[in-house]
């Protein structure tokens, strides 16, 4: 029984934290998302601009995986949708995908990682 209420204490605090504004995603939008970095007593908001190959929807922990190309490297990075280092989060283009996991577009290299434009 006192697990049952420790679970229930846990999800009334998480939902204090859960960030109202945050847009549908799905896997293969272009996002651009604004980071917040703080560089010594000054904070600025840096743009990360890519394609969403994962996403993992667990409440407060929902995070999303951004995948861009930059000078023939591919960067991924993980991202806390709630977390309050994110500052905007703003869909570009929204792709046509038939998985939920776009890891094969690791694989490609150039047009072939081209997805096929979604309009709604």
């Amino acid at each position: 029984m006192t697990k049952f209420n420790n679970q229930e204490i846990i999800n009334n605090l998480q939902t204090q934290f859960l960030k109202k504004e945050t847009p549908n995603i799905r896997i293969g939008d272009n996002v651009k998302i604004g980071v917040k970095i703080i560089e010594g007593n000054k904070e600025r908001v840096q743009f990360y601009e890519g394609t969403v190959i994962a996403k993992k929807n667990t409440s407060i922990n929902t995070t999303i995986t951004v995948r861009k190309v930059f000078q023939g490297v591919g960067i991924e990075r993980i991202f806390l949708l709630h977390s309050p280092k994110i500052d905007s989060i703003q869909i570009l283009r929204s792709s046509k995908v038939r998985r939920a996991k776009l890891y094969y577009l690791r694989n490609l290299q150039g047009k072939a990682t081209r997805l096929k434009q979604r309009f709604n």
